[in-house]
């Protein structure tokens, strides 16, 4: 893939992380997962989204569920033994590891996140193994290169590697600083790795998606959000070879057949780096 847009240096998303009265997304979809690492703004953040949009604990529920069968897939039949999962969020059931490791043990995960919340639960509850590894890099996503160099000494960067950009890329503004992070990230990969990424739109519900992460925005909420078409998500998989069935809502992904689940505002998608 040849470079293109640099990646613009921005303010680090640490500075808000630990002021509780300001809703944190990692805070907040752990409240809609049903967890309890929350604050009272957290709650009643996601509480006010619910209020503009009832489907967001379904859609957290679908994101999740996404993230399951794609590492599922991955560990599985397409054998992938390394994992760079960047934000983290903080840990719930089925984490990547968790997951991954299930199916093939001496799979190697490394989790990236700039929140020193996310990061002080995810040492102490995300655990590896005997086979394989966990590790953890503090690092921002919109500085890659920092990622790429930590990870480099964690993970075995000749063989494939599934970078994990799962409900993160949507706190990056602009659309040329997202791509840009995205190639740099891929540039760095040998062929065979894989891209999954997910991501909130508002094709299926169109005003209430809007209005939610508006509200979210304008409540001061940290990270703030922005929104893609599933055109716009499709293009983080220029270059790749996408697995079917596309991009498509996370819980049209490979379903379990014997689920029936809603089409949800979070289109995702898997891609093969030739």
């Amino acid at each position: 893939m040849a470079e293109q847009a640099a990646v613009p240096e921005q303010g680090r998303p640490d500075e808000d992380a630990l002021k509780t009265h300001i809703p944190h997304s990692a805070r907040v979809w752990n409240y809609l997962l049903g967890g309890k690492d929350h604050f009272e703004a957290d709650r009643r953040a996601a509480e006010h989204s619910i209020g503009l949009k009832p489907d967001m604990a379904e859609q957290a529920r679908a994101d999740r569920g996404f993230l399951g069968r794609a590492v599922r897939y991955l560990a599985g039949p397409e054998k992938i033994r390394q994992f760079l999962d960047i934000g983290t969020g903080l840990p719930t059931a089925e984490n990547t590891h968790q997951v991954a490791q299930r199916v093939a043990p001496g799979c190697r995960i490394v989790y990236v996140d700039h929140d020193p919340l996310v990061l002080a639960h995810a040492r102490a509850l995300l655990t590896s193994s005997p086979e394989g590894a966990c590790h953890y890099i503090d690092a921002d996503l919109r500085e890659p290169d920092g990622i790429l160099a930590q990870a480099r000494t964690l993970l075995d960067f000749t063989q494939p590697v599934a970078v994990m950009l799962v409900g993160i890329l949507h706190h990056v503004e602009g659309a040329d600083a997202s791509h840009a992070i995205v190639r740099r990230l891929m540039d760095a990969v040998p062929s065979g790795s894989r891209l999954v990424v997910n991501h909130p739109t508002s094709v299926v519900h169109g005003e209430r998606s809007e209005n939610s992460a508006r509200m979210w925005n304008e409540s001061g909420g940290r990270p703030t959000v922005t929104l893609r078409t599933p055109d716009e998500i499709a293009a983080y998989f220029d270059g790749l070879d996408l697995a079917e069935p596309g991009v498509v809502s996370c819980s049209r992904w490979r379903p379990d057949p014997a689920i029936a689940e809603p089409e949800v505002d979070a289109f995702c998608g898997v891609g093969r780096k030739p």
